[in-house]
């Protein structure tokens, strides 16, 4: 269940998110909703992840729900708000839903090396078992590995979102060049000042442990597994510089 709503203040508005993060686990995505929160034009009122569309996998979704969606975004006069729930692009059911709650919302998308990604996001569900106190699931890797299927989701998505409405980030490139790519966000944003510079310096969700480590084979294995979808993303959305990531660069043209 999704955290109770905030509550909006007197005078202030709610209705339907500005822009929504929608993908993917374990590429940068808390820092950068930090980053994009700290820019005065956007209200810093919501939760960075709501999961408000993770319950509806089996139906049951109504015009209630688009409604009470909506109470989770109260803004002070035209500052925009949104929040960033990586598992959405992945879930099939949600891209459907969340355009019914926010059709004209802007989406973001931060795709990272889908086998450097697999691995943090084991790293990820390994210690947060052992905080737990618990096994990690059996599912769990399968789970994180087919989260990595990045053009197959944004597909997806792209059925119910025009790609004017899409802004997909490359991690790699975030880290690298963080003052161009957070231009480029507000840019999309359509936040007037695009030339402010928040601290970008701060690690958010920094992996606290050591990541699982493949053997040659291994690796190859999954190389070849996520080769295909990379190949496609990369020739639909050519903003991705797969030289950036070692583990697929034979790709690059």
């Amino acid at each position: 269940m999704p955290p109770p709503p905030p509550t909006c203040l007197p005078g202030w508005q709610i209705g339907p998110p500005d822009f929504v993060g929608v993908g993917v686990q374990r590429s940068g995505t808390s820092r950068w909703f930090d980053l994009i929160a700290s820019h005065p034009e956007v209200s810093q009122s919501t939760t960075k992840e709501l999961h408000y569309f993770d319950r509806f996998y089996a139906g049951g979704y109504t015009a209630a729900d688009a409604t009470g969606y909506h109470e989770y975004f109260p803004r002070d006069g035209s500052r925009k708000v949104g929040e960033w729930t990586p598992v959405y692009m992945s879930a099939p059911w949600i891209p459907r839903l969340l355009a019914s709650a926010a059709p004209d919302a802007r989406l973001l998308v931060s795709v990272r090396d889908p086998v450097e990604r697999y691995l943090s996001g084991l790293e990820h569900g390994t210690r947060a078992a052992w905080e737990r106190g618990t096994l990690l699931s059996q599912l769990t890797p399968l789970e994180t590995f087919m989260r990595g299927f990045y053009h197959a989701q944004l597909v997806g998505l792209l059925r119910h979102f025009d790609r004017s409405r899409v802004l997909v980030l490359q991690y790699e490139r975030c880290v690298k060049e963080p003052l161009h790519e957070l231009r480029r966000t507000f840019e999309f944003l359509g936040l007037r000042d695009t030339e402010f510079l928040p601290d970008v310096g701060a690690r958010i969700n920094a992996s606290r442990s050591e990541k699982p480590m493949l053997d040659p084979d291994t690796r190859k294995s999954y190389v070849r597994a996520y080769s295909e979808d990379v190949a496609s993303l990369i020739d639909s959305f050519p903003e991705i510089d797969v030289r950036l990531w070692p583990n697929f660069a034979q790709l690059a043209g």
